[in-house]
């Protein structure tokens, strides 16, 4: 009997011991919340706009999305988490967050994602205040609407050119300078001159505007601008900077040389009996840089090449009709002109016309509209013209047209990668 009360105690004893196990278990809740933290941020500014973004969690859980920002991603795991945000359109995004919620239902803190702002890789600007965006060349949106200039109202100014640099778009026309961080919001500028401006470019972290009788213009930011000295009354239509070199060309042949964008020295040719002359007549309408090479191109198919800027000489285009852009990109230049004129070469020295075929072999431009600038970017040349004209290529060789939206007459374009 004795025997037996001891086992029934043993027994009675562990009950007791496992059902207060039980009980702690069941009542013992988890009241740890995930810390979640910075680890890469999205590059800024990008062009892309479905950025990676990096975090780190302490716990695993469900992942909610706060301001302008969300994701296919849903669940985070113990560790770093990469995540590829939904399609952005272009703009500055300050406003992001992420929370982590653990199996408990613990939130984790908010973590703010360092500001990005996304970028288009292209824009067009014309007439009219015209500015056309684009990601990829093809597919286009107007930004006309959102110039203001500095009193708050619509600017509908003609644009002649457009760089972008020091994280700063900034376009050029009659007598007026427009500037953007974003390619959406833009603000116009006090240029100081009565002059109409005809291109801008961006190097040695300095702006350089140019336009007509000799007007040049510097800034470092491209709101501030201070008038320099050019030596010469010509207008002047398009810049280059490229060898260490600011390079300008404009009409009667003027092609102008600087260091720094400040001091100017006109280049001339000077012939064996001592006399000096421009190396051409013409008026030279766009100049590149690429391949250790500068090219000029003009009126009257003129085509200049040289590898300093300062000594000159004829390329061969082979046509009459006026040439008013050109560009260097994937080992080939590329011209273009008027009643659509496409040019293309290895060497800058020597071109070949491109030609549409039809089925029954004859040929025709791509357009007859006039082609004022071209660019490259996204692995895609993109030229525009006359009537809101835009075309595509992948080698400069055949062309696709494109819708822009727009009619207006698009003078200039620019690219950022």
């Amino acid at each position: 009997m004795r025997h037996l009360l001891i086992i029934l105690s043993i027994f009675l004893f562990s009950f007791v011991i496992i059902s207060c196990g039980e009980k702690e278990e069941f009542t013992d809740t988890d009241t740890t919340a995930p810390v979640i933290a910075e680890v890469t941020v999205v590059t800024t500014p990008t062009t892309d706009s479905t950025p990676n973004y990096t975090f780190s969690s302490t716990e695993a859980g469900t992942i909610t999305y706060g301001g302008s920002c969300s994701s296919g991603t849903t669940s985070a795991i113990s560790g770093n988490n990469t995540i590829t945000l939904t399609s952005l359109s272009y703009g500055t995004y300050s406003e992001c967050t992420i929370i982590v919620k653990d199996s408990g239902g613990n939130a984790s803190n908010t973590l703010a994602i360092t500001s990005f702002t996304v970028l288009p890789n292209f824009i067009a600007v014309g007439t009219s205040g015209t500015i056309l965006t684009s990601t990829n060349g093809t597919t286009w949106t107007s930004k006309t609407s959102d110039i203001f200039s500095d009193n708050g109202t619509s600017n509908t100014d003609t644009h002649n050119g457009v760089t972008y640099g020091n994280s700063t778009f900034v376009t050029v026309g009659f007598s007026t300078i427009s500037t953007s961080l974003d390619g959406t919001t833009w603000t116009s500028r006090t240029s100081g001159i009565s002059y109409n401006l005809n291109g801008v470019i961006y190097g040695n972290s300095t702006f350089v505007a140019i336009g007509d009788s000799g007007t040049i213009l510097t800034s470092s930011n491209g709101t501030t601008w201070t008038s320099r000295t050019s030596g010469i009354s010509y207008n002047l239509n398009d810049i280059t900077y490229g060898n260490s070199t600011f390079v300008a060309t404009g009409s009667s042949g003027t092609i102008l040389t600087s260091s720094d964008g400040s001091t100017w020295t006109s280049r001339i040719f000077t012939h064996d009996n001592g006399t000096t002359t421009n190396y051409t007549t013409n008026s030279l309408n766009d100049i590149t840089y690429g391949n250790s090479t500068f090219v000029a191109t003009g009126s009257s198919g003129t085509i200049l090449t040289s590898s300093d800027g300062s000594t000159w000489d004829n390329g061969t285009s082979g046509i009459s009709n006026s040439l008013y852009g050109v560009t260097y990109a994937n080992i080939t230049f590329v011209a273009t002109g008027s009643s659509g004129t496409i040019l293309t070469s290895s060497d800058g020295s020597t071109w070949t016309s491109r030609t549409f075929t039809y089925d029954n072999g004859t040929t025709t431009n791509y357009t007859t509209n006039s082609l004022n600038d071209i660019t490259y970017a996204n692995s895609t040349f993109v030229a525009t013209g006359s009537s809101g004209t835009i075309l595509t290529s992948s080698d400069g060789s055949t062309w696709t047209s494109r819708t822009s939206g727009t009619s207006n007459t698009l003078n200039g374009i620019t690219y950022i990668e």
